[in-house]
């Protein structure tokens, strides 16, 4: 498994590595992962995580010092490291998570292999253009040429995939490719505690990177225009190259009394945080599932997201929740105002909704369709399109 970012990383993209290399070495597969050193460090060992030993080989690699963490593995070394880590481990299938750097040097050399090849899509070229230094006039360009490469290397797959239908259509539209298939990056429901508890304040929590294209902005000013008998309090959870602007903005608005800015958590302070909150709230305009908007869910919390991308298919407008109009933060406020102001049955009947809506989004589902893409099966994408109670009214 090849992958640009990778634990200890902290994003969608990295995660679903994460988990699926975690569960398919729970159903006794040996898996290696191939994946960008998160230090000087670099080498081959044995990591873990979720619980599950594995092969981690970490690449010699760079800091990109315009984004706050990311690490890249060097793109004029690649062909000759993934020949290197192919020859030693004879895998049976390659599977990429990017075709920026690592998926494109596996792909190459796991072409000329013959070894077959699943590639999956987590990237917006968009979402990383604030990162590049790339001049704006420039900027549409480079998104053509991200996407060619991008059709260069998927060209290669036997299988390519991406989390939802619109991503999928998102990927063939701009790439020109057919047959991409939509396959959620799946959660285990049962890692998260809902909390059934009325709440005692509200509490609208917000968790993921803090970077521009979450527009987090957008949720600060939404703030300002609630009730103020709501006394509503906000906690951004993550960390990220906006959080000294969004602290500045905070104080600016004079919410910073009520604005908490949490950084980076361990697994058990953010199941605290999905406690803690009566609403999740996630803005961003970009995402291509939302895994964290999954996490919440299972936590038994409404979710009040952008009308945009992926999130309505997890998102039913007026049921677990409510959309908003994106980049609207009168029209944010005005549907957070809605679910804390709604009566406790009310409430408690989005939290009821949040946690039949993701039951179709079990890891394990995802696990079983990936295994079948690796033996070269012909599959049908699993259904993730729950049928909503007021269609069914």
């Amino acid at each position: 498994m090849g992958a640009d970012t990778f634990a200890p990383d902290v994003n969608g993209a990295a995660r679903f590595a994460e988990r699926l290399a975690a569960g398919l070495v729970e159903r006794g597969h040996e898996v290696h992962v191939m994946a960008p050193a998160a230090s000087r460090k670099h080498g081959t060992w044995t990591e873990t995580h979720e619980g599950q030993q594995f092969t981690v080989h970490r690449l010699y690699s760079w800091r990109w010092y315009p984004h706050d963490w990311l690490r890249f593995a060097l793109p004029w070394r690649i062909k000759q490291n993934s020949a290197r880590v192919l020859d030693a481990v004879q895998p049976d299938v390659v599977h990429f998570q990017s075709h920026i750097v690592t998926g494109r040097g596996l792909s190459i050399e796991g072409a000329k292999r013959g070894i077959r090849i699943v590639g999956t899509n987590h990237f917006m070229p968009e979402n990383m253009l604030e990162f590049t230094l790339i001049p704006k006039a420039w900027q549409e360009k480079a998104i053509g040429l991200a996407w060619k490469a991008a059709r260069r290397t998927f060209g290669r797959a036997e299988s390519v995939t991406t989390p939802t239908r619109k991503a999928a259509d998102f990927l063939e539209k701009h790439t020109g490719l057919v047959g991409v298939h939509a396959i959620s990056c799946g959660i285990d429901a049962s890692n998260y505690r809902p909390n059934w508890e009325p709440r005692t304040e509200n509490r609208i929590v917000f968790v993921g990177r803090v970077t521009g294209e979450k527009h987090i902005d957008v949720l600060l000013k939404a703030v300002t225009l609630l009730p103020a008998g709501l006394d509503a309090k906000v906690e951004i959870v993550g960390g990220g190259d906006q959080l000294k602007n969004l602290q500045a903005l905070a104080r600016e608005l004079g919410i910073a009394d009520r604005v908490r800015f949490t950084g980076r958590v361990s697994d058990e302070e953010l199941f605290e945080a999905y406690h803690r909150a009566s609403v999740l709230a996630m803005p961003s305009i970009a995402e291509l599932q939302s895994i964290v908007t999954m996490e919440a869910m299972a936590s038994a919390l409404p979710v009040v997201a952008a009308n945009a991308m992926a999130l309505p298919h997890l998102v039913h407008d007026g049921e677990n929740g409510h959309l908003f109009r994106p980049g609207d933060a009168a029209d944010l406020a005005d549907k957070l105002r809605q679910v804390l102001e709604a009566p406790q049955a009310e409430y408690r009947a989005m939290q009821e909704a949040s946690i039949r809506l993701v039951a179709a989004h079990d890891i394990q589902r995802t696990i079983s369709t990936f295994e079948a893409l690796y033996r070269g099966e012909a599959v049908v994408d699993p259904s993730i399109d729950v049928e909503s109670a007021n269609a069914a009214e």
